[in-house]
């Protein structure tokens, strides 16, 4: 089933980080209808696709942060990607 995704529906994810405007790795598995952790493995394994300009991992207050009010909800073992 495919949802469709509005610019208004996206501009909401869009938080900013470390003063870049970035959207998190589990929001961008969301738009894209994939688990996060699918998304997670694909860059692990693909890093030439993924440079540092494009994406970079949250350090653990930064994580805090951006998911308060959701992180209690998921088990996160590894601190969540940033895209740029």
């Amino acid at each position: 089933m495919n949802i469709p995704v509005t610019t208004d529906k996206i501009s909401r994810l869009i938080r900013t980080v470390r003063n870049q405007r970035v959207i998190l790795d589990a929001d961008l598995a969301a738009i894209y209808g994939v688990k996060t952790g699918h998304l997670n493995r694909a860059i692990n394994r693909n890093p030439d696709r993924f440079p540092g300009d494009f994406l970079f991992r949250l350090t653990p207050s930064e994580a805090m942060r951006c998911q308060f009010g959701i992180a209690s909800r998921r088990n996160i073992r590894y601190q969540p990607f940033a895209f740029t």
